[in-house]
């Protein structure tokens, strides 16, 4: 442990301090702040040669400051001679745009990949990427947690697991889902659903049974919230008692927060990947729970050369 500093980026430091107190380490000295004209400065404060240094930055909203953060904290170490950089990204902006949809579309995944790997990190630490395919777009080793034990944790402090039922809110969920059910002993359900345009729902129907039930919607981000919220509609519709949703990654954009707000669900709960404005923190319908163990620990086996992946047996 002497060997090991965490830094952390501007992005998420409740989550910071939470990962800091479960390894019992002070965050490292480094400076994150910004030229008058916006342009991003780093100065790493402390001494960082031949140590194992892990950079911890989700790439949320502004998503373009805060990679531009984490690439450069990495370089700023790199340059400062560390001898091993994980780059710790709970919440890894860009993941979506993870193949072409259209002719002449980026594959933005990817490029960030190659900028991450380019400005000097030798491993990644993420959670719950959108598609776990990105994991190969890295040359180097990448270990994708996951949030279903903590999820899985709080579902059994609240529900009867007679009376539960998993929701799926969209067909490239149903995995997921279905997990997440068979670890509870709960039965699963999707909503089938078709997209007319990007963030703009179609049509919904329910393929499962979800009368009387408290239904669960689980998905692994929830952005500004429209198929969230049309599900619960759809999902209430068919006789269900409750409807709550849980998720890993609270992005909650736009529109989002008046949507859960006047919607059916009941709570969402969620991970805290993603630091939430103070209104969504002051909500009523919104519980965070932390990773900051399953992160902490994944960086202290990382540095000791433990498996990773038992974390989740």
């Amino acid at each position: 442990m002497n060997d090991l500093t965490v830094f952390a980026g501007n992005s998420n430091p409740y989550l910071a301090e939470r990962i800091s107190k479960y390894l019992g380490k002070p965050l490292g000295n480094a400076k994150v702040t910004t030229f008058s004209d916006g342009e991003v400065q780093i100065e790493i404060c402390e001494n960082v040669r031949g140590r194992d240094v892990y950079i911890l930055q989700s790439t949320c909203c502004p998503v373009n400051d805060n990679l531009m953060e984490l690439l450069l904290m990495i370089d700023a170490v790199k340059r400062s001679a560390a001898r091993k950089i994980t780059a710790v990204i709970p919440y890894f902006g860009y993941a979506r745009q993870d193949k072409k949809v259209a002719p002449r579309v980026p594959i933005s995944a990817k490029l960030v990949a190659d900028m991450i790997m380019k400005a000097g990190a030798q491993r990644v630490i993420t959670v719950d990427l959108h598609a776990g395919q990105v994991q190969g777009f890295f040359d180097v080793p990448v270990d994708n947690l996951y949030a279903a034990p903590v999820l899985r944790d709080y579902a059994e402090s609240m529900f009867d697991m007679k009376d539960l039922v998993v929701v799926s809110p969209d067909a490239g969920g149903v995995e997921r889902a279905r997990a997440f059910a068979k670890r509870l002993g709960a039965q699963w359900a999707i909503v089938d659903k078709h997209r007319s345009a990007p963030n703009s729902i179609g049509s919904m129907t329910v393929v499962g049974d979800v009368r009387n039930k408290q239904a669960v919607i689980l998905d692994d981000m929830v952005d500004t919230a429209g198929t969230l919220t049309e599900a619960s509609k759809v999902i209430m519709d068919e006789g269900a008692k409750e409807v709550y949703a849980f998720c890993t990654h609270p992005v909650l954009s736009g529109p989002a927060l008046d949507r859960i707000e006047s919607s059916p669900i009941v709570k969402l709960v969620a991970a805290d990947t993603v630091p939430l404005s103070e209104r969504a923190a002051n909500s009523d319908k919104i519980k965070i729970i932390s990773m900051s163990g399953i992160i902490g620990e994944a960086i202290l086996r990382s540095h000791t050369g433990d498996s990773v992946t038992s974390l989740f047996d």
